[in-house]
This record gives structure tokens, C-alpha cells and sequence, in this order.
């Protein structure tokens, strides 16, 4: 089942202000889909796992309920978007940064209008208010890192979102210092980079640059 583009965008922020019609409409219309592609590209681990087809459907269900508010009226790239999203969760927890995951969603209480648009070049916070500002600014870079590779994920989590420090994040990754330093350092612009890219509101250059990585 397909939707066309407007009703993708209108679906997408109806479901953001917690209309559970939208939502169910979002799921029938893409959680088979998205749930096949992230078979065929994962199958082989979640079979390791043991992960079954309901689990991954439930972390479709999770991540639409409260990952990441954004919308896009084109439906081919708000699967592509929801698919990496799903993948990054399911990889995370292997690497065992699900609960970090957790703790920035729990400590990300967000204005009821912060929704990100990503068909269009963002024009900065529209709402009055330091902390609406920050709110925003923070979501944005949280969307950002779901277009990062693992090892660059892993490794902002640790250091800025759970604050560990660098002797700490090697012995925990059984690497050097030195090399925990250089991961970071390398991972910052990457980041860079595709925050800018979804500010310009160009989501399918910002996905390719993830395809790429």
C-alpha cells in the first residue's frame, strides 16, 4: 500500500500531535514495507539475534511514537529515512548502546510543535524561547546521527551523551586513546556534514552521503 506525498507529510504531523488515526495509517501503509527491506538487509544478524519479524515491527511502531519528529512529503524518503532509523536501533542494541539510545529519548522533553521539515531548507526555530531554540537545535542533530556509520555513533554516544572520557571510551572499546581521540575527531565533521544538509532541506543528498558511508 502506497500514500502520495501530501498525504505522507499531513499524516506525518497529525501522528507528531498524537493522532492515533494517523498513525495506524502511517503503519498500514508502509510497516510491511519496512519491515522487508530491513529483513533483506539485516536478516542474516537478526537471525543470529533471534529477533522475529514482531520485534522488528515493534521498533517500527517505537520509533514512530518517539524517535525523531520529522516530516517529508516525498513517502520513498520517509521509508528510507524510517528504515535507517529502525537499523541503527536494532544495531545499537547489539553494540550495547540501547540504553543510551533510551536515556536521550527520556531526556529530550520536546515542545509539542517541534517537528522537523526536511522538504524544505529550515529557517531556524519560529518559536520564542531559549530552551524551545535548544530543543530544536538538539533534534536536529539527533536526526543527524542516524545518518552516521556505527563506529561514528558509538563513539559521539559515548562522549557526549553519556560523558565518558577518552581513557574510559578505549578501555571500553579496547582500543587506544589515541585512536579513541582520532574516531572522534574524525566523526565530528561527518556530523557536521549531514546536519547541514538536512538544515538545507536536502534529505536525499544527506541519505546517499549515509548510503555511501
Amino acid at each position: 500500500m502506497t500514500t502520495d506525498p501530501a498525504a505522507t507529510d499531513v499524516l506525518l504531523r497529525r501522528s507528531h500531535h498524537g493522532d492515533r488515526a494517523a498513525l495506524d495509517a502511517l503503519l498500514a501503509a508502509n510497516l510491511d514495507w519496512v519491515c522487508k527491506r530491513v529483513h533483506d538487509r539485516l536478516g542474516p544478524l537478526l537471525r543470529a539475534k533471534g529477533e522475529t519479524q514482531d520485534y522488528v515491527q515493534d521498533v517500527v511502531v517505537d520509533v514512530l511514537r518517539s524517535g525523531p519528529r520529522f516530516v517529508t512529503a516525498d513517502q520513498a524518503q520517509f521509508r528510507a529515512l524510517l528504515c535507517r532509523i529502525v537499523e541503527n536501533v536494532l544495531s545499537d542494541r547489539w553494540h550495547g548502546l540501547h540504553a543510551q539510545r533510551r536515556a536521550v529519548t527520556r531526556e529530550r522533553p520536546l515542545p509539542s510543535d517541534t517537528v522537523l521539515g526536511l522538504d524544505a531548507p529550515s529557517a531556524g526555530t519560529t518559536r520564542p524561547g531559549e530552551a524551545a531554540a535548544r530543543a530544536e537545535d538538539a533534534e536536529w542533530i539527533h536526526l543527524a546521527m542516524e545518518l552516521l556509520p556505527a563506529a561514528d555513533r558509538e563513539i559521539l554516544w559515548l562522549r557526549e551523551w553519556t560523558g565518558q572520557t577518552f581513557p574510559a571510551i578505549a578501555t571500553g572499546l579496547g582500543i587506544t586513546e589515541d585512536a579513541a581521540r582520532m574516531r572522534y575527531q574524525r566523526a565530528l565533521p561527518r556530523l557536521a556534514e549531514r546536519l547541514e544538509l538536512l538544515r538545507a532541506g536536502r534529505l536525499a543528498e544527506a541519505l546517499a552521503a549515509a548510503d555511501r558511508a
